[in-house]
């Protein structure tokens, strides 16, 4: 195996257990136990599992009620609604060819999340929200729907939000005020900017940041993480995505979350054990557990 495509090694484990607060492990190499075993030996002993459609969010559920390190979060990816109701016949979301099924198809898979979401085992829904970047103005409008309906869901079985933002802050930001936003609503892999950062602390939103915090064109991002407040900062890995520097293009897990947690402590100009003191009790807080 190249060291390009080989797993980076355990980091030094942390000294105060946190939570990885979003993860596929579905997307990822071996087995649920092998990852979570490794994780635990650097200090990450809780992990929320994110579904995308509705085969992994029936996964993330059974993985969450067969481990009790693993809470499930349920949703249609804001990608996987325009393909539901538009289908994809030229390959355009890299997820194979699907034939389109109308908004019929979008309302039979969201009362399936919806069915998911009552679960015990499901602290949250989501990752849902807005993507321009991969989708046409025709797909947005299927975004949109799908994303007020998993609003919808949250609130009415009081789960946490989990919101997936890409290249569309004012518009998610529009959306939640105008549905009225879940009691606890997080921006996962943050993307904002320090100004955007305090809008969201002004509503009481967790920013939960990524590897990408550690990039070296990302100082917005750090921008962002040095104005949070304390009790609303989230770390995550989004793996096997966004694996932190120096291993970047690397394959990400669960165990990596020192590597970011630590850049976020020099970010913040805290050390690293305050700083997971205070990422466990908001994960927990978050989605609570």
């Amino acid at each position: 195996m190249s060291s390009k495509s080989a797993p980076p090694p355990l980091p030094e484990p942390l000294g105060v257990a946190v939570a990885d607060s979003h993860t596929h492990l579905d997307m990822q190499e071996g087995t649920v136990e092998e990852a979570l075993a490794r994780a635990a030996a650097v200090g990450v002993t809780t992990v929320v599992q994110v579904g995308c459609d509705i085969k992994g969010s029936q996964w993330a559920a059974e993985t969450a009620a067969a481990h009790r390190e693993v809470h499930a979060a349920v949703a249609l990816h804001p990608n996987e609604a325009p393909r539901i109701v538009l289908g994809d016949p030229d390959g355009w979301s890299r997820q194979g060819a699907r034939d389109a099924g109308g908004y019929a198809a979008l309302d039979d898979a969201l009362a399936e999340i919806d069915r998911l979401a009552a679960l015990d085992v499901v602290k949250a829904v989501g990752e849902t929200g807005l993507d321009r970047f991969r989708t046409g103005p025709e797909g947005m409008a299927a975004q949109e729907r799908s994303f007020r309906a998993h609003i919808e869901i949250a609130k009415r079985h009081g789960k946490a939000l989990v919101i997936h933002d890409r290249e569309a802050h004012a518009d998610v930001l529009r959306i939640l005020a105008e549905e009225g936003a879940p009691e606890r609503t997080i921006f996962h892999c943050y993307s904002g900017d320090a100004e955007m950062a305090e809008v969201c602390a002004a509503a009481g939103y967790f920013m939960s940041f990524a590897g990408n915090v550690t990039f070296k064109n990302a100082q917005p991002l750090r921008d962002a993480l040095a104005v949070a407040p304390a009790d609303l900062v989230l770390v995550e890995t989004d793996a096997p995505f966004l694996t932190p520097v120096p291993y970047r293009g690397r394959p990400n897990a669960p165990y990596l979350i020192p590597v970011t947690l630590r850049a976020m402590a020099q970010v913040r100009g805290t050390d690293e054990d305050t700083l997971a003191a205070a990422i466990a009790a908001n994960t927990a807080r978050a989605f609570g557990y």
